[in-house]
């Protein structure tokens, strides 16, 4: 490997995130919009074709995640390969119900990006929702303390600047 060339894949490339191919091919990520900032300072999330429409459909306050047209199997992430049956036979974006239970969670207390220093303490959930799909989101509106395993949430919607709506969770009423 050439010094400051970055990881290299077995093949002599570049790796993507994860230690894989880059995405949308040799010139990297396919990048559909790049969010504005607009005065929020925490990082945004990346979008691109694949996770477009999730981001479509929290800025409208739904969560939707994929549903494998041959194992009938909600997923996230986004991905044109269903991860249950690795079929290539396509999905649908299917509305969820918004609620679901803590499947797992940290509790950050240390800021390792100074956006986040006000935050702390915060909690980092994998939420796994009734319809069977998990993500990684936020557990608000309790203290951090209070989460645990298996805890009920629903989805709350926070729109953080004009173009991103970030999907969090809060203990279910």
């Amino acid at each position: 490997m050439t010094q400051g060339a970055g990881p290299m894949n077995r093949g002599g490339g570049p790796m993507g995130p994860g230690g894989g191919p880059p995405r949308g091919g040799p010139g990297g990520p396919s990048v559909v919009t790049a969010p504005q900032q607009q005065g929020y300072a925490k990082p945004l999330p990346g979008i691109d074709e694949e996770n477009k429409p999730f981001w479509d459909y929290a800025k409208k306050h739904e969560l939707r995640m994929q549903k494998c047209l041959q194992c009938g199997k909600i997923y996230y992430p986004p991905s044109s390969l269903c991860p249950h049956c690795h079929s290539w036979q396509g999905s649908e974006w299917v509305k969820l119900s918004g609620k679901g239970q803590v499947y797992s969670f940290i509790v950050a207390r240390r800021a390792t990006n100074p956006a986040f220093a006000k935050e702390v303490p915060y909690v980092v959930a994998i939420i796994e929702t009734e319809e069977g799909g998990r993500l990684i989101s936020n557990v608000v509106g309790c203290k951090p303390e209070d989460v645990k395993i298996g805890m009920p949430v629903e989805v709350l919607f926070d729109d953080v600047t004009e173009e991103v709506t970030l999907p969090k969770f809060k203990p279910a009423s």
